[in-house]
């Protein structure tokens, strides 16, 4: 009864390995992924922000502000000193405000902008200030207590 149209059992041993193939390419995808993101996080415009609440600034005798204003519409302007300027594209912002830094090298550039305009807008505006040849950006805000 032995043989009688049975096949023999083999016993198989337990396989004691891990199988390590799906783990590499989890690590792959992941280093994929993090090569691509990386330099993502590292774009943006550099500003120096404040670490505590600080008191209104005093304007320096010796340095004139170059103020850049962006109007609710997005339109852009210039004032140097008591000069003011047409509304311009940010092209010529940018050359505008390289040409006058080009000749000052001791001018704070101070950004104002209206409480409606896209975050975007100002993103952008700074960039071109900083790709003008400005190295310290400041933003003109008003106290809480001077609302219209």
């Amino acid at each position: 009864m032995k043989g009688m149209g049975m096949m023999p059992q083999h016993k198989r041993k337990p396989m004691s390995e891990i199988n390590v193939v799906p783990y590499i390419d989890v690590m792959l995808v992941l280093l994929v992924i993090f090569m691509v993101t990386a330099p993502m996080l590292t774009q943006g415009v550099k500003v120096d922000l404040p670490e505590t609440t600080s008191d209104p600034i005093q304007p320096d005798k010796n340095v004139e502000s170059i103020i850049v204003s962006v109007d609710a519409n997005g339109a852009y302007y210039v004032e140097v000193g008591d000069e003011g300027s047409d509304p311009m594209s940010l092209g010529e912002l940018r050359d505008r405000v390289a040409k006058i830094l080009s000749q000052r090298t001791s001018s704070e550039i101070l950004v104002r902008g209206d409480e409606h305009v896209e975050y975007g807008t100002v993103v952008r505006l700074m960039a071109e200030l900083q790709g003008a040849g400005a190295s310290s950006i400041g933003l003109i805000t008003e106290s809480p207590g001077n609302e219209k």
